[in-house]
């Protein structure tokens, strides 16, 4: 039987460090991947929309695609992002990819063009034609201007076993709700909105690809770990001591909250590429501050 399974549980949308000069920081990739790796996270995600894939040219996507891998070293899985809003091109993308070590791809619905639901479908099951890979569904919408369904994303999963799973990230439980009644038994549903993900597993979901988990990976999934075996009371507790975090690392856009707090604790400098900038200080002061507070909690 198609299992899929391994996808679940905590995936980590990795950010891509920077240098003063906004070249790729890989050593300090390096040590976000090990800090991932080490707080237990179930797979890392690279060159999804938190790790700044858009600003990046196609050699320097290759490029920290294989040092993830290189560096995770079979230790947990890693998948590949990979979307765009020209059909052809992201199936070129796709098949030109270097699969040694990746486990599945992630690729985000078309973006600005807003293609209609049969445009979305077509659109994945070209990709699916195509695919070396099993494919993870994103829907973001907040990002591509357009939602996917609920019917389509059940379309597809139906239509074909090379679709994985979905990173739902419409913010909507009710849509998420129907996914998750009327999917194959196979197709994985993952929370991607940090703050639903416990709410995401209550209702059945599958597990999440988190922005939050760069900087807490043992506590984020541990709490996913954790509600998945049903001891809500400590996963609970644990939602509650980051849920006020969630605010000032989306306050300025992701991953300008992220890469912020990644530099406090010393993973990395803040450094974004244009048009994206550093979080506004005075949201800084404050992020700083809830997040040393977090420390304090977990400790």
């Amino acid at each position: 039987m198609l299992d899929y399974t391994h996808l679940s549980g905590t995936g980590v949308a990795l950010i891509t460090p920077f240098n003063k000069d906004k070249s790729v920081d890989y050593d300090s990739l390096e040590k976000v991947i090990e800090h991932c790796i080490q707080g237990g996270v179930e797979s890392l995600i690279s060159m999804g929309t938190t790790g700044e894939a858009v600003t990046l040219s196609a050699q320097e996507q290759k490029k920290i695609i294989h040092f993830t891998v290189e560096k995770t070293k079979g230790r947990t899985q890693v998948i590949a992002g990979i979307g765009g809003n020209n059909t052809a091109e992201v199936i070129r993308e796709i098949t030109e990819l270097d699969t040694s070590g990746i486990t599945a791809i992630l690729s985000s619905s078309p973006s600005y063009n807003k293609p209609s639901q049969e445009g979305i479908y077509q659109h994945y099951m070209a990709l699916a034609e195509h695919a070396p890979l099993p494919i993870i569904i994103y829907n973001v919408p907040g990002r591509t201007a357009s939602n996917i369904l609920a019917e389509t994303t059940l379309r597809l999963a139906t239509q074909s076993t090379k679709f994985a799973g979905v990173k739902e990230a419409s913010g909507d439980l009710v849509q998420a709700t129907k996914i998750i009644k009327d999917k194959p038994k196979h197709f994985q549903v993952l929370s991607g909105d940090d703050p639903l993900a416990l709410p995401l597993i209550g209702i059945g979901g599958d597990g999440v690809i988190s922005v939050i988990a760069n900087v807490f990976p043992k506590a984020f999934s541990t709490m996913i770990r954790e509600a998945r075996k049903g001891n809500y009371a400590t996963a609970q507790k644990i939602n509650l001591i980051l849920s006020d975090l969630h605010k000032w690392l989306y306050i300025d856009g992701n991953p300008a909250g992220i890469k912020a707090a990644a530099s406090i604790i010393g993973l990395c400098d803040n450094e974004l590429r244009l048009p994206l900038v550093p979080m506004a200080h005075p949201n800084f002061i404050k992020l700083e501050m809830e997040l040393k507070q977090i420390l304090q909690e977990l400790n």
